[in-house]
């Protein structure tokens, strides 16, 4: 049989087919527009997605058997506000995570309902990205918007919704909304008040795994599929991807290197940081996770070579960095401002400690250095925790960089595993979907045997104690110059 996965990105939807084996068949990207309105606004237009994923599963099946296509399930960027009116049309653009529009719906929630009334009803407390704050946003400023929503639903739900016609959403990307007791995995009656939206607005949560419906027959129709074929509820983008690296089950890591950076650690256990650093969302195994996320990773290492040095060539950059742990110059990796821990949109990036006879090598070293300084700081929190963990599987397209693998490894005082394929979410999603055809029992089986692990780096002593010190120096800038931004 075959299983798709589709992962709705903020660029492109990329999507996989997989067979019962875990052997990848074929992989096809589309790309669709990304549009900025106004300065820290983004959004997209879901119609984009729908008719690029179409025409994305069209060339992904052109060469296959189409009746062994069995289930499609998504991988999908969180928190985007999608809104329709009662006939099923779409309002107005989706607001995607990283616009920063709601600055003072977000101070709203965290100063006047106050974060710890948040971190009560949702386990969480409100960022700008935040499905949330967008509603209270669309209240005060777009009211007669506001007033025709009859559905709100998250990018790859609106997917489900046109494949299938059914109106859903998992527990996984649910939790980045700001609207859903995670704890308990059911909607918030207390924040469902204060955006001031009832339950029928919001999509029935499924676990991940879950089969919520099969193709429409005029969707079947027009991929050539049978109706029969199932659509299983699929997860977030970061949980989607912890799925593909094997992270699941209790006390497991996985350090993802792409646009942003996340630290993602699952458990059988809910459990929630007292300050709130970590977010505390379900999982897409059935169980929880924690985990810390920087706005700015590999996005750091992109701007510093092709904006600033006007370089594409990474690796020829990376060629005379010797003396790791030795740099007397530190870099801020804050360029879009922070989430994990600091929870601050104004952040900026900065360099700090040069001199006459600092080089270019040393700078690119304190961009690589700053980015695992900072993922760090997420692990800091975890380890506040009790929790114990001693390494951590790694993805994202920052992982291409042996060095920079060699300084997270050492930086986090970690052995860091490099798996077999690294195909992120859309991976993840076809995995979900063999279990929701009941190709396999759970999601711990099937990552149990198809993730395989090809090469760890191991932490040198010497080389973590000389990390120690500089970490220790890195994790006093920002509270020095906070006051700057």
């Amino acid at each position: 049989m075959l299983y798709i996965g589709v992962d709705l990105g903020t660029s492109a939807v990329k999507l996989l087919m997989m067979d019962e084996n875990g052997n990848i068949q074929k992989i096809v990207s589309k790309e669709y527009p990304l549009y900025f309105p106004h300065p820290g606004w983004s959004e997209q237009n879901p119609q984009d997605w729908f008719a690029q994923s179409m025409e994305g599963i069209k060339e992904l099946t052109s060469e296959c058997d189409k009746s062994q296509v069995a289930g499609i399930s998504f991988g999908g960027q969180m928190h985007g506000l999608v809104v329709l009116d009662k006939d099923d049309q779409v309002i107005r653009p989706a607001i995607l995570w990283n616009d920063g529009r709601t600055a003072k719906e977000t101070d709203y929630l965290n100063q006047v309902i106050g974060k710890d009334k948040l971190s009560e009803y949702t386990a969480n407390i409100a960022f700008a990205g935040f499905t949330a704050p967008k509603i209270l946003w669309m209240r005060e400023h777009e009211p007669e918007n506001y007033a025709k929503i009859a559905k709100i639903m998250l990018p790859k739900d609106y997917l489900a919704y046109r494949l299938s016609g059914t109106f859903c959403t998992d527990m996984s990307d649910a939790s980045g909304m700001l609207l859903m007791d995670v704890e308990n995995r059911c909607w918030s009656k207390e924040m469902l008040d204060i955006c001031g939206i009832t339950e029928e607005q919001l999509p029935k949560l499924h676990e991940s795994y879950e089969v919520v419906g099969t193709l429409r027959p005029e969707i079947a129709e027009e991929l050539r599929f049978s109706e029969n074929v199932k659509v299983i509820a699929g997860a977030g983008d970061n949980a989607a991807a912890a799925v593909g690296t094997g992270t699941v089950g209790n006390g497991r890591c996985n350090i993802s290197l792409g646009t942003s950076g996340t630290i993602f650690i699952s458990s059988e256990k809910f459990g929630v940081d007292k300050h709130n650093a970590l977010h505390s969302f379900a999982h897409a195994d059935g169980h929880y996770h924690l985990m810390g996320c920087m706005l700015s990773a590999a996005s750091c290492n992109k701007w510093w070579n092709e904006e600033i040095l006007g370089t594409k060539d990474y690796a020829a950059e990376q060629t005379d960095i010797k003396n790791l742990g030795e740099n007397r110059v530190f870099y801020l990796p804050y360029l879009m401002g922070e989430r994990s821990p600091h929870n601050d949109p104004d952040a900026r990036a900065m360099f700090i400690g040069m001199s006459m006879d600092t080089t270019r090598a040393d700078m690119t070293q304190a961009v690589l250095e700053g980015v695992a300084f900072g993922l760090r700081d997420s692990l800091e929190v975890a380890r506040s925790l009790g929790i114990q963990i001693d390494r951590t599987k790694i993805c994202g397209g920052g992982v291409k960089s042996p060095l920079w693998r060699k300084i997270i490894a050492n930086v986090m005082n970690l052995k860091v595993d490099v798996i077999e394929s690294e195909e992120g979410p859309a991976l993840g999603g076809a995995m979900l979907a063999a279990v929701g055809c009941g190709e396999y029992p759970d999601v711990e089986t099937i990552a149990e045997k198809l993730v395989k692990v090809v090469d760890t780096i191991e932490p040198e002593p010497e080389l973590v104690a000389k990390y120690e010190e500089r970490y220790q120096q890195f994790r006093k800038l920002y509270p020095a110059v906070k006051g700057l931004f």
